[in-house]
């Protein structure tokens, strides 16, 4: 199926690796262009040429408005904005975590996509097909015990999102929240490896429990979360916005 997506103008946040990969891979598969920036150099350096790439850590203010800036004149406009970047933040109960944790995750999972959305909604007024997409997750829904920094600013994202696609959609900008559930890869095992130690558990264990709350008991691929990105950015989502969209196998708690 044709997408049209073909010469789409897009920014995706940490889009070196993992999920972000994910995005960027499938929206070059459909003729987009595409910048992307990522805190790991070395998964920069994996990308095709064709990506306009560049280090930065998101949760540094003027870096990334600094990446913002050359992202758009690089690209000539912007048609999507997708707000992957985040962070787990630790893992522990609320009376063990410190302030600078709590704050490096607020600033790399919500403020950062203020900061992105600040700067991209008046490149994507002047685009007949302006979206964005900002990744949430299920704790963003359920929320999270012993991840509390991490399900507070997932649930901060439903808002904005809310908010924007209220205050955006007399200029035909659609914003929408994607929600993973347990996504396939890395991130995902260090989760799950660092609540196992928190509990005094074992690994098997700690999975084991997640997966009891999913009606579909795989890890979800990237890919499936990025086919959901590319149907929201494409023409198909014109009268999708203002949603949380689950990609999580239905998961009904986070354990």
């Amino acid at each position: 199926m044709d997408l049209g997506l073909e010469g789409a103008r897009v920014i995706v946040t940490a889009g070196a690796g993992g999920i972000g990969r994910a995005i960027v891979d499938a929206f070059l598969r459909e003729g987009a262009h595409i910048a992307t920036c990522d805190i790991d150099p070395e998964a920069l350096g994996s990308l095709p040429d064709s990506v306009f790439a560049r280090r930065v850590d998101v949760s540094d203010p003027e870096a990334l408005t600094a990446f913002m800036d050359e992202a758009l004149a690089e690209l000539g406009g912007l048609d999507c904005l997708v707000n992957n970047a985040g962070i787990a933040g630790p893992t522990g109960r609320i009376e063990e975590i410190d302030l600078a944790g709590w704050r490096q995750t607020i600033d790399v999972v919500l403020t950062s996509q203020f900061l992105t959305a600040s700067r991209a909604v008046p490149a994507l007024r002047q685009s007949p097909n302006p979206s964005i997409v900002n990744l949430s997750s299920v704790a963003g829904r359920t929320g999270f015990a012993l991840r509390t920094p991490y399900a507070a600013a997932k649930w901060g994202v439903i808002g904005l999102t809310k908010s924007l696609a209220i205050e955006l959609g007399e200029a035909g900008i659609r914003v929408n929240a994607i929600l993973p559930g347990l996504v396939a890869g890395d991130r995902q095992r260090r989760v799950l490896e660092a609540k196992a130690q928190s509990r005094g558990q074992s690994f098997s264990e700690v999975e084991a429990e997640a997966f009891r709350y999913t009606s579909i008991k795989e890890y979800v691929p990237p890919a499936a979360i990025a086919s959901q990105i590319l149907y929201l950015a494409s023409p198909l989502g014109r009268f999708v916005s203002g949603q949380s969209l689950s990609v999580c196998g239905d998961t009904r708690m986070l354990a």
